[in-house]
Formats: C-alpha cells, sequence, structure tokens
C-alpha cells in the first residue's frame, strides 16, 4: 500500500485509489473511516507497550526469574519494534491496505494468546516478540493511509484525533493493568486483551477499504539483515548502559552503529534501481529532516522523563504501582484531549505558534521537575506533569504533520518507517542518558558522605535538567521550522 504516483494528478479519485467514497472520505470536516479503524487497531496495540508494566513482581514470582530477566518483557518489545518498523516502508507499498492491517491484527492477536497461555517464560517472550511484530506495523500504516486519505488543510485536526488515542493508549496501560491485576493472575491481562484485538480486528476487515496503490518487488534480504541486526543491536546496547555484567554496551552501540551506516550506505545505492527497503531520499527534504530531529529529540527528553518519574514516585515516595499509573495518568489523558484542539488550532495558524511555545514550556516543566524532593506536595507534581504533557501535544502534532506533509505521496510511507525507527532509537538513547546521568550523580553524591535518601533525589535532580537541556534542542529546532509546507505534487487534494 503507498500513496499515488507523484505524476498522478491531483483529483480526488486518484489520491484516493480503488477507496470508494464517502465510506472511506467521510463528508468535509469529518475523520475519514478508514482513518477512524486504524486507529481504534492501533490504540490496542500500543496499549499493549505499557500494560504490563505492573506485572512484573507477580512474573519474577511465577517464573523463578530476577527483576532483569523480567525487565525483558519491555526490552524485546522495544528490540522488535526496532527491528521491524525500517521494513515497513517497503511492506506498505507491496500490499494493500486491507492485507497490511490482518497482517498486523492476526500476529498482534496471536502473539497475545500465546502470552496468555505461557507455560514458561521464554514462551511468554517469544509471544511479546509476536505481538511487537504486528504493532510495529500499524502505527506506520495509520500515518501512511492518513497522508494519503486527508487532504493538507484538514491534516492538523485528524492528526490531532490521532494524538488523542496514541497519547491515552500509554497512559491508560498502567491503570488498566493495576486494575486487572487487583483481579487475580497476570495472564487476565492478555485474557483481556485478546477479544478485544480480535473484534477490532475483524471490525475492521468488514468495513475497511484499500487506499493508493501498490508495487510489484522483492525485498532486498540483505537490507533486511542489515536493520534488523543494525537497529536491534543499536537499541539493546542503550538499554544496557548501566547494566551489570554481560556484552559491553559501548561494543553493542559500536556494532549497531556500522550494521546501520552499511545499512544506510547500501539504500542510497539501491535507490538507483527504486528498490530500497528504506527510502533515505525523505531526508533531502528540509522541513521532514527537521522535524525528524526535533521529534528525536523530543523523544528523547519525554520518554526518558517518563521513566524517571514512576521510579521517584514508586521507589522514593513509596507508591504502588497503581497508585503511581494513576498519578500520571491525567497527563497522558491531557496530552490526549488537547491534540484534536492542537490540530485544529495548526489548520489554522501553523506550526510555529504552537511548536515554538510548547517547546518552551517542555522545557520549563522538565526544569521545574528538577526541583522536586521528597516533600513535594503530589498536587504540585501532577500539575507539573500535566503541563508537560501538554506542553508535548502542542510540539508533536503539528510537527508530525508538518513533516510528512512536506514529503511527497510516494515517500509517505518510508517517511512514516523513518520517523518510527527514529522514535525507537531515540527514546532508547534517552532513557539510557538519563539514567546514566541519575546513576552517575547518585553514585557521586553517595561518595561524598549523603545518606541514600538525598543521594537519589539529588540524582533524580540532574537527569530531569539533562532531559530540560535535551528539551533546548526541540527549541532551537523549532524556530527553524516554517509554519506551514506547500502540499507536494500529487497530494490529497481538498474534498
Amino acid at each position: 500500500m503507498t500513496a499515488p504516483e507523484p505524476t498522478a494528478t491531483a483529483s480526488p479519485s486518484d489520491a484516493l485509489g480503488d477507496l470508494e467514497g464517502e465510506l472511506a472520505t467521510g463528508r468535509a470536516g469529518r475523520t475519514p473511516l478508514v482513518v477512524t479503524l486504524l486507529v481504534a487497531a492501533t490504540f490496542v496495540v500500543i496499549l499493549n507497550e505499557t500494560i504490563m508494566v505492573n506485572a512484573i513482581p507477580r512474573l519474577m514470582a511465577d517464573f523463578g526469574v530476577d527483576a532483569r530477566a523480567a525487565q525483558w518483557l519491555s526490552t524485546v518489545f522495544m528490540l522488535t519494534m526496532a527491528a521491524v518498523i525500517p521494513m515497513t516502508g517497503w511492506f506498505l507499498q507491496r500490499v494493500t491496505t486491507r492485507t497490511a492491517y490482518a497482517a498486523a491484527m492476526t500476529t498482534f492477536s496471536i502473539g497475545t494468546a500465546l502470552a496468555a497461555v505461557a507455560p514458561t517464560f521464554e514462551v511468554l517472550l517469544a509471544g511479546r516478540v509476536v505481538q511487537a511484530a504486528g504493532t510495529a506495523v500499524m502505527m506506520p500504516l495509520l500515518m501512511t493511509t492518513l497522508m494519503t486519505v486527508v487532504p493538507a488543510h484538514d491534516r492538523g485536526r485528524v492528526m490531532g484525533n490521532v494524538t488523542l488515542a496514541m497519547s491515552c493508549a500509554p497512559a491508560l496501560g498502567p491503570a488498566v493493568s493495576g486494575v486487572i491485576l487487583q483481579l487475580g493472575s497476570w495472564r487476565l491481562i492478555f485474557v483481556f486483551v485478546l477479544p478485544v484485538a480480535i473484534g477490532v480486528g475483524l471490525w475492521g476487515m468488514r468495513l475497511l477499504q484499500n487506499v493508493g496503490r501498490t508495487r510489484a518487488g522483492s525485498p532486498s534480504w540483505l537490507s533486511v539483515v542489515l536493520a534488523a541486526g543494525g537497529f536491534s543491536t543499536l537499541v539493546y546496547g542503550l538499554s544496557q548502559i548501566g547494566a551489570d555484567g554481560g556484552v559491553s554496551p559501548a561494543a553493542l552501540i559500536g556494532a549497531g552503529v556500522a550494521l546501520v551506516a552499511l545499512f544506510a550506505a547500501y539504500q542510497v545505492r539501491l535507490q538507483a534501481s527504486e528498490r530500497p527497503l528504506l527510502d533515505l531520499r525523505t531526508l533531502r527534504h528540509r522541513t521532514y529532516a527537521l522535524s525528524l530531529l526535533l521529534m528525536s529529540a523530543g523523544f528523547m527528553a519525554f520518554l526518558g522523563s517518563m521513566i524517571l518519574l514512576p521510579l521517584y514516585l514508586q521507589q522514593l515516595r513509596g507508591l504502588t504501582e497503581l497508585q503511581a499509573g494513576l498519578l500520571v495518568m491525567p497527563g497522558g489523558l491531557a496530552m490526549g484531549l488537547l491534540g484534536p484542539q492542537v490540530g485544529r488550532a495548526y489548520d489554522r495558524y501553523g506550526s510555529r505558534p504552537l511548536v515554538i511555545p510548547g517547546a518552551l514550556g517542555m522545557v520549563a516543566a522538565l526544569g521545574l521537575l528538577s526541583r522536586v524532593d521528597l516533600g513535594t506536595p503530589y498536587a504540585v507534581i501532577l500539575a507539573l506533569h500535566v503541563v508537560l504533557m501538554g506542553c508535548l501535544a502542542m510540539v508533536f502534532t503539528p510537527v508530525f504533520t508538518i513533516g510528512l506533509g512536506d514529503l511527497p505521496p510516494h515517500l509517505y510511507s518510508h517517511g512514516s518507517s523513518l520517523l518510527g525507527t527514529l522514535q525507537q532509537v531515540s527514546g532508547a538513547i534517552g532513557t539510557a542518558l538519563l539514567i546514566v546521568v541519575m546513576d552517575n550523580r547518585a553514585g557521586s553524591l553517595a561518595a561524598g558522605g549523603a545518606d541514600a535518601e538525598a543521594a537519589a533525589i539529588g540524582g533524580l535532580q540532574w537527569a530531569f535538567v539533562a532531559g530540560a537541556v535535551i528539551g533546548v534542542v526541540v527549541v532551537v529546532t523549532s524556530l527553524l521550522l516554517p509554519s506551514r509546507v506547500d502540499a507536494p505534487e500529487g497530494a490529497p487534494a481538498p474534498h
């Protein structure tokens, strides 16, 4: 599935391929049905990324594994996403929308069923790998379809609705799992998700129509090997920073960077014959390249900070997993609920009036979070987190829209895949960096005679400062973005 070729005329019929009229596009000002269906499916699979957070103690007891092994349930999910997403640009251009959707939801459902009945920890890990493979297809499929069927003047509003679902899903994950775990075994988490995934999958297949056109061609298997090996090794190396024993993180990171460099060089070579697995000509488009840089820095600060706050609430303030999840949930909900309003404002005013204040507010919120201590009122923490999430909504929704909008339609799938890949890598970098800063500062304070709590608070404060410094990159990049981009030739026309 891909957008129309750039030589196509900009008529709605060419832009929508074989999509049938109002069933997919809806009336003007309405979110296309195809996008609504994909948002529902993507919400289900992304919810799964964070829904296991609270179950780790139960899993450790049931399977007799330590905390480091149990964390692999999250790590292996991230590694699989990093390995699979680079291939989705090619994949989405070779199969129809319905085929890609069916493959993603079927794969995810099989992984969920496998995890629900897993007799051993290794089988549970395998189930998470299969789940992640399905999840990796959904986000690029959603973004590519949105850019194909929604005209430029309405993308901000529709992207805002997408942001609502994408932000609420990870925010609800820990809270939902906390409630389910009150009812019994951790297996109930997968038992809860499975019928929902099957229902959404069947609903989508009954109503979903194909969007755009497909191309023939076989993949470059060397590209597949280099992409899977390079990005997964890089993310794994980053996740191992600060871990005891095992292979050196520096060696893993070096090997990952080398493989990614070989992959990039090979893609440039394949572009001459129009056979790249991931088309890097997207980077020739200035606004898209700036958006990638801004989103990467933003996700480094965002995901790194999201790790810090639960650590602070649970380890230093003594909250349970459910209590910590409920405390941070309003921030995620605020980010999601603001998405549609930000999207409408983008359609009316452009990106700069939103992204620049949002970036400045993000840096300010992270700076204020660097002052938290053991006596900080929970209401203050809640308010700062809501402000941080609201500012991120002002940044992410316009940047997603303007970045992908700078590309010609035939590069939408590749642009979405590259964006998703860099999200995984930058999230791993941000998490590793902030944890290293926190641990090193805490160790330094402890060596200087500080007690354990004071050292931990000092490390946490420095980590939030590091997040604010990363946020400065977002501010600087936001000043370079245009307010709008001209619709490329072949982009979908207004309804």
